[in-house]
């Protein structure tokens, strides 16, 4: 029970730390779906489910014997004391991200996104505390799992900035773009222009015509 909900809070904190790269970047480029942000929300909730179970299951083995003590502060187990501070502080931090994350809408914006930053702290705890706490450190599976995700997530980060860096600011148009001329009044002044030249070409016409009735002799029949 231990080994299995490590490993699965692992998983799902991996998981949760690429998609939300995955989901931050989309959203230097397109808008972004409801449902991308609530799947993100639901796999780091499940992986702080994970977590839990995996801190109870410790306090239920008999094998070490911990206590509420040993599991919630670092390096107070006798037992392997640096890797088990590598998982509580994985732990703990990633309680925090998770917390915050859903008072997002309460607190400042900046606070939040830099409290959000800490999941990658989790992310290298969590790593750290496989490799070092668990049986299955020495496995290939295990191994082999913590270079693919430890190499996606630096590709990701790596890829996250370089797109938040080529992004174009708010309001500026992109090298290349089409950009819409502004919208001005030529169009309705050249109707009026027409307008008045028309009716004075009409009034020329009309006081001609005029003119020349007026000097037809009287008498001369018409």
């Amino acid at each position: 029970m231990v080994r299995a909900s490590g490993l699965l809070a692992w998983g799902l904190v991996s998981a949760s730390v690429l998609y939300g790269l995955t989901h931050s970047s989309r959203a230097l480029r397109t808008p972004r779906p409801a449902w991308m942000l609530d799947l993100h929300r639901f796999i780091a909730g499940m992986a702080c489910l994970a977590t839990m179970l995996h801190v109870a299951a410790l306090l239920f083995d008999s094998f070490v014997g911990f206590s509420v003590f040993d599991v919630v502060v670092p390096f107070a187990s006798r037992y392997r004391p640096v890797p088990l501070a590598w998982g509580i502080i994985a732990a703990e931090l990633l309680l925090i991200v998770e917390l915050t994350s859903l008072m997002m809408h309460r607190i400042p914006r900046r606070l939040w996104h830099a409290i959000h930053v800490a999941s990658f702290v989790v992310f290298v705890a969590a790593t750290g505390h496989a490799l070092t706490a668990g049986t299955d450190r020495h496995s290939p599976i295990v191994v082999g799992f913590a270079i693919a995700v430890s190499a996606a997530t630096l590709a990701g980060a790596v890829a996250r900035v370089v797109l938040r860096r080529r992004a174009p600011r708010r309001g500026a148009t992109p090298l290349g773009a089409w950009s819409p001329a502004p919208p001005t009044l030529a169009p309705l002044e050249t109707a009026i222009e027409e307008v008045v030249r028309n009716g004075a070409a009409r009034g020329r016409r009309v006081a001609r015509h005029g003119h020349h009735r007026g000097s037809v002799p009287r008498g001369t029949p018409r």
